[in-house]
């Protein structure tokens, strides 16, 4: 067992936290500058303020507090919060604040039944990386339902959450099919209607997959088709001759042809985050979705890859760069002649949150990705559970802003209020056909009553299932 964090605690938006799929990568010197700074006066700042020094951080204040010192270490306004943020909740609440519809197309649990497999593997890595109030949590409670209710619904402003799960053909896999849409279930059972869609996770390069598909479109109503190209999971790892592609003839065009022939368009395909395997490349995405113009193709992650160093790796495109992480999308559009606006959606499930403490690369995977796929096509993804609440990562966005010289050199869009709804969750409504106004009256008047009965009958019943 690793020898527990004595470091002091520090705002969500700069603790270092991974998930299934990686380990923290490094952070800058700019940012280690920032967490210094920001543990230092710390505790001053939460005495001012009447708070613990955990509730401080798990604050908007104790956010605002970690922005503002990433902004003076990278000698930039990329988060537009004013000083007083940090000891004024009302000043905290109208710069991190915010009225939009929030819709997250990525998230996650772990059923109780593969519970000991994740929590084996990957427990004493999160238990180093998490932040104090998340200690004296034992196994596989975690990641459990009821983890992902408090994150996702009770701490956070999420109006509409899409339940999702990484590939897998054995018993270890994250969530089964029948149980996401098990999961979504329950929640419109009993008072939760509409809080929560399902993917159904599809992997095409084994036997029978294709076949199923049709059953599985009419037991479990799938939002959308979620794939992974780097291959399944065997255990907890993934299987090396599994890997596919898109645009091959083998796998990738008979699985599109089918998702064609069933009338549910949208392949959400995972892209990036792929410890540089080659089929985690997005160097397909370009040529399918020209092929199949009638699809929508989600590319989860954006392509961004795990920086390896503390140095800039997420720099502008250029003809030398490329191949490097969100670029490699970029290119793949660019070749196949897919204009912004068109079939292909950038997500940001964790590669928002890695973003978050280096601000300079997150101007330009923001900026290049708007340019790219256009501001109707950029979707808000946070890769919850993994995180904890996704409040702070919602806010930071709210209150992030590409700077004016950034933009007159590199031609990326100024991030209106207008471009942040967009992005926050008008643009998945409009994928996923959600009515954005009956999504935002449905969770305001929400008592979330619903998640006790829902957590009353997981207890008596393990994992929800159809």
């Amino acid at each position: 067992m690793p020898k527990p964090d004595r470091r002091p605690a520090a705002p969500v938006v700069l603790q270092k936290r991974s998930t299934d799929e990686f380990e923290p990568p490094p952070d800058s010197s700019h940012a280690r500058r920032a967490i210094e700074r920001v543990i230092d006066g710390g505790p001053a700042s939460a005495k001012r303020t009447g708070h613990a020094l955990g509730n401080y951080w798990a604050s908007r204040l104790g956010t605002a507090a970690g922005l503002l010192a990433l902004n003076d270490e990278f000698d930039d306004d990329y988060y537009v919060i004013p000083r007083e943020a940090t000891l004024d909740a009302a000043a905290a609440a109208e710069a991190l604040g915010g009225d939009e519809l929030v819709i997250d197309v990525q998230t996650h649990y772990v059923a109780q039944r593969s519970a000991r497999a994740w929590t084996d593997s990957l427990l004493d890595t999160y238990r180093s990386l998490m932040p104090n109030w998340w200690k004296g949590l034992d196994g596989w409670e975690a990641h459990s339902l009821a983890e992902y209710l408090r994150c996702v619904y009770l701490e956070s402003e999420t109006d509409v959450a899409i339940l999702t799960s990484a590939p897998g053909l054995e018993d270890t896999r994250m969530l089964w099919n029948h149980e996401m849409a098990g999961t979504r279930d329950l929640l419109d059972r009993l008072g939760g209607e509409g809080r929560m869609l399902n993917h159904c996770v599809v992997h095409p390069d084994s036997d029978g997959e294709l076949d199923k598909m049709v059953e599985e479109r009419e037991r479990h109503h799938p939002a959308g088709w979620k794939v992974y190209t780097i291959g399944h999971m065997q255990g907890m790892n993934f299987v090396e001759d599994s890997a596919w592609w898109l645009d091959d003839e083998r796998v990738g065009l008979p699985f599109l042809e089918r998702v064609r022939a069933l009338g549910n368009p949208i392949v959400c395909v995972h892209k990036g985050i792929s410890a540089l395997v080659p089929t985690g490349s997005p160097r397909d995405v370009g040529p399918a979705a020209k092929a199949f113009p009638d699809l929508q193709f989600l590319i989860y992650h954006s392509a961004y890859e795990m920086p390896t160093t503390g140095e800039i790796e997420e720099g502008p495109y250029t003809e030398a760069t490329k191949d490097i992480g969100t670029n490699r999308l970029v290119t793949t559009l660019r070749e196949a002649r897919i204009e912004a606006g068109s079939n292909v959606f950038a997500e940001l499930g964790s590669t928002w949150f890695c973003l978050i403490r280096r601000p300079d690369e997150a101007a330009h995977v923001l900026g290049k990705l708007l340019l790219a796929v256009g501001e109707d096509n950029v979707l808000w993804g946070s890769d919850s559970i993994w995180y904890g609440p996704t409040q702070p990562a919602i806010d930071a966005l709210r209150a992030f802003q590409i700077p004016v010289a950034m933009r007159e050199q590199y031609g990326y869009p100024e991030l209106t209020p207008e471009i942040k709804a967009k992005i926050l969750g008008l643009n998945a409504a409009r994928i996923y056909g959600i009515d954005p106004l009956a999504a935002r009256e449905r969770s305001r008047n929400d008592d979330m009553a619903w998640i006790k009965s829902a957590l009353d009958e997981f207890d008596k019943s393990g994992t929800p299932s159809v």
